[in-house]
């Protein structure tokens, strides 16, 4: 099964229909005031193939739903600290729910048991100062002691220059609930805008 792409931070209509052209799987607008890549304009029309991702911090369950309904989006992602029973009142509302942990060397993936039944994806990410565009992976290898089916994102420093890494992490038997990759900052010109070029070149590697 080919990997899935998740370009993420979108922010600039006219580089969202831009990034369109390449036909990622994924795009990411982030409803978080305190991030630099805050959504705040409207969401040019996009193919349905393309799923449209809502990011959130610790948000109302009221904004989430407002904001879902104001852009039509696919899925929505949680980056913050909820819970596994604010999960389940969005899975009970009828959203695709995307449960973002970060990781570092110490993650207890036992943490993940509460949650498993409660979201469709988890997403894994670097443990940094912010709650994620940090910029810098984890360890990957880490990830063989995921002991669940649940399928993941992997996200974290993933862009143009590290593709034979995310590749050979690929290849791997621990990788086998991998369905996509985020990709971020590591594809920028400025914070929420992405370079084209290196998208393109992304997005081909893991098209072939």
């Amino acid at each position: 099964m080919a990997i899935k792409i998740k370009i993420c931070g979108m922010k600039f209509t006219e580089n969202i229909s831009e990034i369109v052209e390449l036909q990622p799987d994924y795009l990411g607008f982030i409803f978080y005031e305190k991030s630099p890549r805050n959504f705040e304009n409207t969401i040019p029309n996009i193919d349905k193939s393309i799923q449209k991702v809502g990011v959130f911090v610790n948000a109302s369950f009221e904004i989430i739903q407002e904001k879902v309904k104001q852009h039509e989006l696919d899925l929505v992602q949680l980056h913050g600290d909820e819970s596994p029973e604010f999960c389940h009142l969005l899975l009970q509302n009828k959203f695709k729910v995307i449960k973002a942990f970060s990781i570092d060397n110490q993650f207890n993936f036992n943490t993940l048991n509460n949650y498993t039944n409660y979201c469709d994806h988890f997403l894994f990410d670097t443990k940094g100062t912010n709650y994620g565009g940090n910029g810098i992976t984890f360890d990957w290898s880490v990830l063989e002691n995921y002991h669940l089916d649940k399928p993941y994102f992997l996200s974290g420093g993933i862009g143009a220059e590290n593709i034979e890494e995310v590749k050979s992490f690929l290849s791997k038997d621990y990788s086998k609930n991998c369905i996509a990759i985020d990709c971020n900052s590591k594809l920028e010109l400025s914070p929420g805008l992405k370079s084209t070029e290196k998208t393109n070149q992304l997005i081909n590697a893991f098209k072939e």
